[in-house]
């Protein structure tokens, strides 16, 4: 049966439901409430073969909720439109939807990730030549390893829910195991949220 939900407005992948973020909070006396209902937001990544959803950010830890300070910060990140995949000292919520076939070129961050499976069927690919096949309801936990995903249909979208959590660098043998990101080409600037997503400089 076919999901009834439209499409987002600044969504690429037909034959995926849209999204909409349901972001709580609580009134003057206490008592719980949904504080918006936010459409899913769509940036096109990698010449449009992919594509990212910002659900939510936090930038300290633990995050500070009171007076709805990290909803403001939130809002402010998303606006200065220079998130990175990383949020220094917090974590992040993100969707991706991947186009068919589409191969993520590897990448490392400092980050502890989690990754799942919402939609497809996707490949995870390590720098060691080690590949996963991984399903809807799958998960993967990435610990700061340089990897990527492929989308395995070559006619379908797929999409993956990730959480990831700024985290202290990795050391083997003494060095420090720096992030990678130059394998995004042009979107490699923004990916590190040195400028704004799409820019053109």
């Amino acid at each position: 049966m076919s999901d009834p939900r439209p499409r987002n407005e600044t969504q690429l992948s037909p034959g995926l439901p849209g999204l909409t973020h349901h972001i709580t909070g609580h009134d003057a006396s206490g008592q719980s409430i949904v504080e918006s209902d936010r459409p899913g937001t769509w940036t096109p990544w990698i010449n449009g073969t992919m594509a990212f959803d910002v659900v939510y950010t936090t930038s300290s830890f633990p995050p500070n909720m009171n007076g709805n300070a990290d909803l403001a910060t939130h809002d402010k990140i998303i606006q200065s439109k220079q998130l990175g995949l990383v949020n220094p000292n917090g974590t992040v919520a993100r969707m991706v939807d991947f186009g068919p076939g589409t191969r993520a070129l590897m990448h490392r961050t400092q980050s502890l990730d989690y990754g799942i499976i919402l939609e497809g069927e996707v490949e995870m690919i390590l720098d060691d030549g080690v590949t996963r096949i991984m399903k809807r309801g799958d998960v993967a936990v990435q610990r700061g390893t340089n990897h990527g995903w492929r989308n395995t249909s070559s006619t379908e979208w797929a999409r993956m829910f990730f959480v990831l959590q700024d985290a202290q660098k990795i050391e083997i043998g003494g060095k420090e195991i720096e992030e990678e990101l130059s394998g995004a080409g042009k979107d490699a600037e923004a990916l590190a949220g040195r400028k704004e997503a799409g820019s053109k400089t």
